[in-house]
């Protein structure tokens, strides 16, 4: 047997790398585009021809094409981490299933998982790019890419919260908590098969996590801390085996910081 042979027999840690290599990649786009958490152009790594629009305007398309890929590259950093023992889970269970003559097939389908579930993140990436064009365009989204007033960041925050209560947030959760039970639910053979099972887990997901990725209207699209700290929560939601209480937790605690807001006034 031969070294790469021997390589791609060991599916898993070559599953591995490939995420971490993805998960790499998208957190040092979002790193290059974050800077100070201002405006994107400023930093090298996002430089287009076109300078940001004034708040107000039209976009020109070379910029809703690079806050399109700022958007994909932050929900790709953000979301994988939580998602990679669906996928390991999905590469195993795969392998089985075709056996040692199917090496080709197996990663094949392992791609196209992965590909189905980042495919809903790249739509919801859309939606929040003509979201903030149309927050930019009426006048409420600050310098550092938030909602500024007051009154709207607090009503981003109750509903946020207010959704981490809801039966849907609880059932779009246990889904993405459990993945042999998804897996077991949801199970198609083939690529296609592979590509909406991978669509299906993403939709899930979406249902769980797009709530809280709209906070980042709130505390600045490109803020760091922001970034960093809705992907510890997502990760805990998910992975830990609180997640569920954790869950709920932050739900009250988003509905008692819109609260304050809403109490500061404008």
């Amino acid at each position: 047997m031969t070294a790469i042979e021997t390589l791609f027999k060991r599916e898993d840690a070559v599953v591995l790398a490939a995420l971490f290599l993805l998960l790499l990649l998208a957190w040092l786009a979002t790193l290059a585009g974050a800077g100070t958490g201002m405006d994107p152009f400023a930093m090298s790594g996002w430089r287009v021809p076109a300078a940001p629009p004034t708040p107000g305007t039209a976009w020109a398309f070379s910029y809703w094409l690079i806050v399109f890929f700022m958007w994909v590259a932050m929900m790709v950093a953000m979301m994988l981490p939580s998602a990679t023992p669906m996928v390991l889970l999905y590469a195993r269970v795969v392998r089985k299933a075709e056996g040692d003559s199917g090496a080709a097939r197996v990663r094949t389908a392992i791609a196209s998982f992965a590909f189905g579930y980042l495919a809903v993140w790249s739509l919801f990436s859309l939606f929040a790019v003509f979201l903030q064009f149309g927050l930019e365009r009426i006048g409420v989204m600050s310098a550092m890419m938030s909602v500024s007033p007051a009154h709207l960041a607090g009503g981003f925050l109750i509903a946020a919260g207010l959704y981490q209560l809801t039966p849907l947030k609880t059932a779009c959760l246990n889904h993405c908590r459990g993945p042999a039970a998804f897996l077991a639910a949801h199970w198609r053979a083939g690529l296609s098969g592979a590509f909406r099972m991978g669509v299906a887990h993403g939709a899930y997901c979406l249902g769980c996590c797009a709530v809280l990725m709209l906070l980042l209207f709130v505390g600045g699209v490109m803020n760091l801390v922001w970034i960093a700290g809705l992907t510890l929560i997502v990760a805990v939601e998910k992975l830990a085996p609180f997640g569920a209480v954790v869950a709920r937790v932050i739900g009250a605690v988003l509905i008692a910081g819109g609260a304050a807001l809403l109490a500061a006034g404008p």
